[in-house]
């Protein structure tokens, strides 16, 4: 069964600054050692590196830049300009070109050390030229990781996409109306959503992404029951276009049922379908990745939502318990359980404060007539209403 301490470990966190700790911990070594080798020409040196460093980015830039202005200015931009969008785009932003001026300015204020002979002012031409011909040929391309965290910080996943979808096209729609749904579902049928827990929607989320239709299917404890009452909405041109929800009744070990919605998130079908189809490019380990991404997402999103609070609950199912065959009804039991423990608490909180004021008020203003009279012993000896008199000289 899948706790919140196994979800903090499976699901990936954003990734931290430890790689710009790491590089600035090197820098500052290896400025350390050149400081101590060669204190003199220390400033020179890394006006030096930084020039040859940035050229390459540069001459980069200008190569793709070409490509841009020449094919796809009028497809790609939209007629936008070329300094504020094409160059940027090519990597010739404002950082890169501070960078190159302040490296050509330091090396022009330390122009006595130039002719030095130990330094290779080939490098200057050289170096630049062939990282653009190893960047061109993807062979200082960017890796796995430094795509995933711009892919994860500029929100271009595929589950990034999928969550939101689901959550604008579906979650956002029904979810508000969850309740009154419910109300009238008990009054045609007697007897259900006993527990507190079980009256908001539970979104079942498979890491392995594999969706049944039928839940009756995962696991024998899980029957369906029946549907709720259908929300209509005019939709993107279809009239009348229905929502619903399905609810079953979960069995426990007692043999005691528990009525609650259940379906899975849809968007899985969209992970799963498209891992098995050779021009999506997705395999299984993507698809694990993006099915814990979209969990991740749609929590955060469903957290700051206002219309959704308090109406669903999202269950991560991990896949390496399928050998039990109960494994999905103990994982609900267990969701609601937990769930009425929460809405106890939540709810017990503020009539114990009620108590604890009105016992204030009680104590602050007794009532006269709701005490008895007690007596008091007391065991300590008596002591003198007045301290001793000292005596003093009478003149």
């Amino acid at each position: 069964m899948l706790c919140l301490r196994d979800e903090a470990v499976l699901i990936p966190q954003p990734r931290g600054s430890l790689p710009k700790v790491c590089a600035g911990l090197l820098a500052a070594i290896a400025t350390g050692v050149l400081l101590f080798t060669s204190p003199e020409r220390i400033i020179n040196l890394v006006a030096l590196a930084s020039l040859i460093v940035t050229l390459g980015p540069l001459l980069s830039g200008l190569c793709l830049l070409a490509e841009e202005v020449l094919h796809h200015s009028s497809t790609r931009y939209r007629g936008r300009s070329l300094l504020g969008h094409i160059m940027p785009a090519c990597g010739l932003g404002g950082k890169t070109l501070l960078a190159a001026a302040m490296a050509c300015l330091l090396l022009y204020a330390t122009k006595h050390s130039l002719h030095h002979k130990d330094q290779h002012w080939e490098l200057v031409v050289l170096v630049p030229a062939v990282y653009t011909l190893l960047k061109s040929l993807a062979v200082l391309g960017l890796s796995e990781v430094e795509v995933s965290v711009i892919c994860e910080e500029r929100k271009m996943n595929v589950a990034h996409g999928l969550a939101w979808s689901f959550y604008f096209g579906y979650l956002q729609l029904v979810l508000p109306s969850l309740e009154a749904s419910i109300d009238s579902f008990r009054a045609s049928h007697q007897g259900s959503f006993q527990s507190r827990g079980s009256q908001k929607l539970i979104v079942l989320i498979p890491i392995n992404a594999n969706i049944s239709h039928k839940l009756e299917d995962e696991d024998s404890n899980i029957k369906f029951y029946d549907s709720l009452p259908n929300s209509q909405m005019d939709m993107a041109g279809i009239r009348g276009r229905v929502y619903k929800h399905s609810v079953y009744r979960v069995q426990d070990e007692h043999g005691k049922t528990h009525e609650c919605p259940v379906e899975y998130a849809t968007p899985l079908l969209t992970l799963y379908r498209m891992s098995q189809d050779r021009n999506a490019g997705f395999g299984e380990p993507e698809r694990r990745q993006q099915v814990l991404l979209f969990y991740r997402t749609l929590q955060d999103i469903l957290e700051q939502s206002l219309e959704c609070r308090n109406r669903y609950r999202l269950i991560l199912l991990n896949d390496e318990h399928e050998e039990d065959p109960h494994f999905l009804s103990k994982t609900i039991l267990k969701h609601l359980e937990q769930q009425n423990k929460e809405e106890f608490c939540l709810s017990s909180a503020p009539q114990q404060e009620t108590n604890k004021v009105a016992q204030m008020e009680d104590w602050h203003n007794p009532d006269p007539m709701s005490r008895e009279p007690t007596l008091m012993i007391s065991l300590e000896r008596p002591q003198p209403l007045r301290g001793p008199v000292e005596n003093s000289d009478i003149s």
